[in-house]
């Protein structure tokens, strides 16, 4: 990109004014100009909201602002123990390198980075935009602020597996109410009429989503003599086989799972003990 009076020139033929840029960014044209000129008097998160702009527009920084990340997203993700959240990376993964975007996958750790030591880190380094997977935005009892700054300052983010109520930003989600309706009626089919749910911590949306199917999808597919309890617990294969004892002990006969790991616990839970001979 060249600087050309108050044009941009991207490839040869394509031009667009500084207006587009200061559209984009939400600030003056005159803002823009400083930022690549890379002229004083302008704030760190104004600077932030004009190169990101470049970003999603698809113009290359001048070489003397390239020392940050140009084109690159960062993908949080919550551990990769869970077979489902490297599908996830791997989907999105390559949704942004098929749109041109390189990106930086973070992975957090119990005890270890989390999501705001990463998007600390990926805010230093100007990335063109965020994609949070079950990340505290999942999470209803915590802070929602930290998402309505980003998109105060522009950059492009989005939320799966999780909502911010009243934020600018896509957020997409399982159909949970669905999945667990389908999960019942097979059960239904087999024959079953005393359900239970293992699922995750109370606090998560994508659970709270679950638990208020479960009761309406047992008395659409098992009428009134249905039967359904409900067990909180961690998403692990321990937390799996807990919840499943403890349904088991209340009479259950099938079990819908909150997540792979999850249903390993209970079907090791439920697996009848193997016979050792005497000694």
């Amino acid at each position: 990109m060249t600087i050309s009076g108050a044009r941009l020139r991207y490839l040869p033929g394509v031009t667009a004014r500084l207006a587009h840029v200061a559209a984009q960014a939400g600030v003056s044209e005159a803002t823009v100009s400083r930022v690549l000129n890379d002229r004083p008097g302008v704030s760190e998160a104004t600077r932030q909201a004009v190169l990101t702009a470049l970003d999603v527009l698809g113009y290359d920084r001048p070489s003397r602002l390239r020392e940050t990340s140009a084109g690159m997203v960062g993908l949080i993700v919550p551990e990769l123990t869970n077979p489902v959240f490297p599908t996830f990376a791997q989907v999105i993964e390559t949704g942004l390198v098929v749109s041109g975007y390189m990106p930086l996958l973070c992975t957090q750790t119990p005890g270890g980075i989390q999501e705001d030591d990463y998007l600390r880190m990926l805010l230093e380094r100007g990335v063109a935009g965020v994609v949070f997977v079950s990340g505290l935005h999942a999470d209803t009892t915590s802070d929602p602020a930290r998402y309505r700054a980003l998109r105060e300052r522009r950059l492009p983010i989005v939320l799966v597996n999780g909502v911010v109520e009243d934020l600018d930003a896509p957020c997409l989600s399982n159909d949970d109410a669905a999945a667990v309706d389908l999960s019942v009626a097979h059960l239904a089919g087999l024959g079953h009429r005393r359900f239970g749910l293992a699922t995750g911590p109370e606090r998560f949306r994508p659970v709270q989503r679950r638990v208020e199917a479960f009761g309406p999808a047992v008395r659409r597919h098992a009428g009134n003599g249905g039967e359904w309890h409900v067990e909180h617990t961690i998403f692990s294969v321990e937390g799996g086989a807990a919840a499943a004892g403890r349904l088991l002990d209340r009479g259950v006969t099938g079990i819908v799972c909150g997540s792979d790991v999850m249903a390993l616990g209970a079907v090791r839970a439920s697996a009848p003990p193997r016979w050792r001979p005497a000694r």
